[in-house]
């Protein structure tokens, strides 16, 4: 059986690089091209309502005072919700309210690429030929294969102290995978609980259904990386890997947690 084509479409957004990628015959390749193009234009429309780097967004004007949320775009009420939600279930570990208003950063990235995916890309599944379809949107990923197909994607784990680096690979057909960490923008994390920056090493990656609870839960759980991980029993992963600059590695895999020393390899 010959290997199937590949396609991939990149775009500068949400103040990083997007590529989207597509599996499959090279015609139903050649045929994505509208649905990737509308995946780009529909992450441009939610960049619009929610970059805080924006002056002319909603947020950034609800920011100011300018715009109240019941003369927002409604989806600024549904994703300030789901933001609250979040920040309960992780026990503040994740927040878009601690400092200057309310800044959903953290949360619109993973949001907004499931929406549009799902809208434009998962369907091309139905597409004859066409084996997979995902996204990558700054190293985040929400990917799917379709039923039978001979496909799965193949995601590396970077290393926070060694760059260049990786600890792990993993195999994924359906779902999504993100990393939160130091390993790219250095000392970025801060505890909302205490205001104070996360100063060691360290990532966390998640793997879960959606790429809005990945994204999220890798955040939480980076910021918490050298805590005890009971607080993890009910969270809505599929698997996890926390690491330290102190050399352990944690894995998260259901409920189950598993503790090792990271090795040099």
């Amino acid at each position: 059986m010959s290997e199937p084509s590949r396609r991939a479409w990149t775009a500068e957004l949400m103040g990083t690089t997007a590529s989207i990628h597509v599996i499959g015959t090279p015609d139903a390749c050649a045929a994505a091209t509208d649905a990737a193009a509308s995946t780009v234009a529909a992450l441009r429309e939610l960049e619009a309502i929610f970059s805080t780097y924006r002056a002319d967004s909603e947020i950034s004007r609800l920011r100011r005072g300018e715009l109240s949320f019941a003369d927002a775009d409604p989806r600024l009420t549904d994703v300030a919700d789901a933001c609250r939600r979040v920040e309960e279930a992780t026990g503040g570990r994740f927040s878009a309210f601690w400092r200057e208003g309310f800044d959903p950063t953290g949360y619109v990235k993973g949001w907004a690429t499931d929406v549009a995916a799902t809208a434009h890309l998962q369907p091309l599944l139905a597409m004859p030929g066409v084996s997979a379809v995902g996204i990558n949107v700054g190293g985040d990923l929400r990917v799917w294969t379709a039923p039978g197909a001979p496909w799965s994607w193949t995601v590396g784990i970077a290393d926070p102290v060694r760059p260049g680096a990786a600890l792990a690979t993993l195999r994924v057909r359906n779902g999504a995978v993100a990393t939160s960490g130091t390993a790219e923008r250095g000392a970025h994390l801060v505890d909302p609980r205490s205001g104070i920056a996360v100063s060691a090493a360290v990532s966390a990656t998640v793997v879960a259904d959606d790429l809005t609870t990945a994204d999220v839960w890798a955040t939480a759980l980076a910021v918490a990386a050298g805590e005890d991980t009971g607080w993890l029993w009910d969270a809505p992963l599929r698997s996890a890997m926390t690491v330290t600059d102190a050399g352990v590695r944690r894995w998260v895999a259901g409920v189950g947690v598993e503790t090792v020393a990271a090795t040099a390899d």
